[in-house]
């Protein structure tokens, strides 16, 4: 009788503590989807290239990953990639990222890039595809290159990590993102 009273407590304090321990809420990417696993890769690459990164991925009401946008320029460029919306730990959708550019600029390059949103508000205006317009300046050079903006502007934070590239540039353009939903019933986002 005591055995089986011994065996009920260590049952009683196990579950006490695998529900009280804090649970890895962070998102997990499903591996047999393409477009997941390769932004989780992405992500790692971010974490990797930039100290105390760690902040936003925990202080961000959401944050969109794009595993590679490619761009390509002369005089006028564009660049494409597409990604997926993070909410709360949570696929929400898929994102696709456009941009026009003019200006002095050459050259073709990809890279990651991650924009973390601080709270609801900027998550929305995210999804309402508001276009917003950027002036750039930098020179890619292989796999050199990164940026940032160190802090939340209008609760928006870009991190970029340079996959590839030869590319140098003084331009101004317009950046247009999309944003599509994901049903509850159909996360085979591909």
């Amino acid at each position: 009788m005591k055995t089986t009273q011994t065996i009920a407590h260590t049952v009683i304090v196990l579950l006490g503590v695998v529900m009280l321990s804090p649970a890895n809420a962070e998102w997990q990417a499903d591996d047999s989807i393409k477009l997941q696993r390769k932004s989780a890769a992405a992500i790692d690459a971010v974490r990797k290239r930039y100290e105390g990164i760690e902040s936003y991925f925990d202080d961000a009401y959401g944050y969109a990953v794009f595993h590679s946008i490619k761009r390509i320029g002369l005089g006028f460029g564009g660049a494409y990639g597409k990604g997926v919306l993070i909410e709360q730990n949570e696929l929400v959708g898929t994102s696709g990222y456009w941009q026009f550019s003019s200006g002095i600029q050459a050259g073709a390059k990809a890279f990651s890039m991650i924009v973390f949103f601080k709270d609801k508000a900027a998550l929305d205006s995210f999804k309402a595809s508001e276009a917003q317009f950027v002036g750039q300046t930098g020179i890619d050079l292989l796999t050199v290159g990164a940026a940032i903006t160190p802090s939340y502007h209008k609760g928006v934070a870009i991190f970029t990590v340079t996959r590839f590239g030869l590319m140098g540039e003084f331009s101004a353009s317009g950046v247009k993102y999309t944003y599509k939903p994901i049903a509850q019933t159909d996360r085979t986002t591909r």
